[in-house]
């Protein structure tokens, strides 16, 4: 994982394998974490692959809940990644393709 800050960024963290973009010079732990999860996805998917249905999950979902934020929350690449961000062992036992319980 190599980190990058990107102080204009619009959000804390954004995981672009193999970097991770932050916009604070000193992000915490649970950010960190938050976003490796995301990289083992895009390594397990590709990047590309990941993005294609990250956008497409979240179109489905916005259209279900009707709020960018409830869109966001319920990716299930976000629902994996919240659910364990502030457990940081999880990256050591997650199983491979594990974002698919969150579907």
């Amino acid at each position: 994982m190599i980190v990058i800050r990107v102080p204009f960024l619009w959000v804390d963290g954004m995981a672009l394998f193999p970097f991770v973009l932050v916009r604070t010079a000193r992000p915490d732990a649970v950010l960190l974490h938050h976003e490796r999860i995301h990289l083992r996805q895009q390594l397990e998917m590709g990047v590309l692959p990941f993005y294609i249905w990250y956008l497409i999950e979240y179109g489905l979902r916005r259209l279900h809940y009707r709020s960018h934020y409830e869109a966001y929350r319920n990716i299930s690449f976000e629902r994996e990644a919240f659910a364990h961000e502030g457990d940081l062992s999880y990256w050591k036992t997650r199983k491979w393709y594990g974002f698919r319980r969150y579907l």
